[in-house]
């Protein structure tokens, strides 16, 4: 099946699993540590973390920088002069923003979709090759030709957790994160060099 697919027909746990692993590789953009998403994901574990989602959202929110940031991000990507890794980091930050508080299931479907786009753009604006598709959304409809292989990779990890969480239920939490990490270093990895060019 074709990512629009898979996330069409996700529950609300591998909804709410799709759209944090996709914030999760794209923390780096936020100066995030690996472990502070760690707290969300244990609620999707949980029984009880549909009741604390919020709250622990809020406190990841706090942490990052605080909703006055966030309010901030209104302007269009691809507008003015911003760099790729500025469009990258505003694009994170809405992902982060749109956050639902509430996790029902109709508020993270949108999240979900919202966040897989962009962690695909973000990861198409910082591929040092070029991608030859014309948008993410055929590379979500199942048209690969000619991928760059960041975002390549991407498309393949939102794959791989939406399957993950379909399969196995709560089971398939684990090797998620395993996948959002693995997909987190490799970010982190891409940002280091282009800051060390810059530098």
């Amino acid at each position: 099946m074709s990512l629009v697919e898979l996330i069409g027909q996700a529950d609300e746990r591998g909804l709410a699993a799709s759209g944090l692993a996709c914030l999760d590789r794209c923390i780096p953009l936020l100066g995030g540590d690996d472990e502070i998403l760690r707290p969300l994901w244990a609620g999707l574990a949980e029984d009880a973390g549909v009741a604390e989602w919020g709250e622990r959202l809020e406190q990841v929110r706090g942490k990052l920088g605080g909703d006055g940031e966030f309010e901030a991000a209104d302007g269009e990507p691809g507008q003015g002069s911003a760099s790729g890794e500025d469009e990258a980091v505003l694009l994170a930050r809405r992902m982060l923003a749109a956050a639902p508080v509430d996790r029902s299931a109709a508020g993270v479907r949108a999240w979900a979709d919202a966040c897989s786009v962009a962690a695909l753009r973000i990861h198409r604006l910082l591929d040092p090759l070029k991608d030859a598709g014309d948008s993410v959304d055929a590379r979500r409809e199942g048209r690969t030709e000619g991928m760059s292989p960041l975002v390549a990779a991407e498309l393949r990890r939102q794959i791989t957790v939406l399957e993950l969480l379909a399969g196995h239920g709560p089971a398939g939490l684990r090797p998620a994160l395993e996948v959002s990490t693995e997909g987190r270093r490799v970010l982190r990895a891409v940002v280091s060099r282009r800051s060390r060019r810059r530098g």
